[in-house]
């Protein structure tokens, strides 16, 4: 895209502070991840419900953003992050959208749990908050466009309601897929939550 008051072309938004640490910090995690036991640190900090109910582990609804299963997940949320995160941020400021994307990425985690409370299976990723990044975008800035596969310009309020209306669907009929498609609308609840002045900590 043209930046005009620069005169530059440019691909993509200018990162933003927190969006920069928030990749940061998800590529660091998944180094060590993969240099370390991956899958016993999964255990201890993804989002396990039996973990979280049984044994107390009160902060995976937190820690589960960080990881990621593979190079394509991690690429996928954090490329999204990148290119509708830093506008949300630059609209909430770097306090508010740190908040604003642990509010929802936790919720997405809550909904989860609550969804299947038994399950012993790991939910790890940023999608839920992605997600609630997505569903607030589309609310404050309908009209503007993307551009679908890189090629098809679509407008984002037609695109999020894809995706969500994908989810939902996904959500109803899911049983035994590694996705947790019920995470991804808890990300859009609570982010609804959020722009509704529910659950916003700007007065607090």
């Amino acid at each position: 895209m043209q930046d005009y008051r620069r005169g530059t072309l440019t691909i993509g938004p200018q990162l933003t502070p927190a969006v920069k640490y928030l990749v940061l910090s998800c590529i660091g995690v998944f180094f060590l991840s993969a240099l370390g036991d991956g899958r016993e640190m999964i255990l201890i900090f993804g989002l396990t419900p039996h973990f979280v109910l049984t044994k107390l582990f009160l902060w995976q609804p937190l820690t589960y953003l960080f990881f990621h299963a593979d190079f394509y997940h991690i690429l996928m949320n954090l490329f999204v992050l990148w290119m509708f995160g830093c506008e949300m941020e630059r609209y909430l400021g770097s306090r508010e959208f740190v908040r604003f994307f642990f509010i929802t990425g936790a919720g997405a985690g809550l909904l989860s749990l609550l969804a299947h409370p038994f399950s012993s299976i790991p939910t790890i990723g940023a999608s839920g908050a992605i997600y609630g990044i997505l569903l607030a975008y589309g609310s404050l800035f309908p009209e503007r466009r993307v551009y679908l596969y890189f090629f098809i310009p679509i407008k984002v309020k037609y695109f999020v309601a894809g995706l969500f209306g994908l989810a939902f669907l996904s959500a109803l009929r899911s049983a035994g897929s590694p996705v947790d498609n019920v995470a991804h609308l808890g990300g859009g609840l609570f982010a609804f939550l959020y722009l509704k002045g529910l659950l916003s900590w700007r007065n607090i």
